[in-house]
């Protein structure tokens, strides 16, 4: 059974910075597309950062310039680096992989992070 773990949320200050991480474990034979997505309350999820698995990466415009993903595919696990916080940055932030493992080629989530950036 495959599963996604994310970690590193937290409550900040405007201007400050995040790392979050998300680990994929279970019998998974390859990982191709890693994403962040966030969901801000009583607004539609959206996708944060994309990372393909040749490394190339998509940003949403709201963030591009301060946020970046990378992704270590010895540990399967996929970073988001979160600088210069803005209050409208706050979010439940998910993990989201296509994972090739025993069960065929799925989509999965993970559980989510909450992030808060206070003014």
């Amino acid at each position: 059974q495959v599963q996604l773990v994310e970690s590193g949320g937290g409550l900040v200050q405007l201007g400050e910075s995040l790392r979050l991480s998300c680990a994929a474990s279970g019998s998974i034979y390859s990982i191709y597309t890693m994403n962040w997505y966030r969901q801000a309350p009583g607004k539609q999820r959206e996708l944060v950062a994309r990372i393909i698995s040749g490394g190339s990466t998509n940003y949403a415009d709201s963030v591009s310039g301060r946020f970046t993903i990378s992704r270590d595919n010895a540990k399967n696990t996929v970073y988001l680096e979160m600088n210069s916080l803005k209050p409208e940055d706050t979010a439940v932030y998910y993990c989201n992989a296509l994972i090739n493992a025993y069960a065929g080629v799925r989509d999965y989530w993970g559980q989510g992070t909450q992030v808060t950036v206070s003014s």
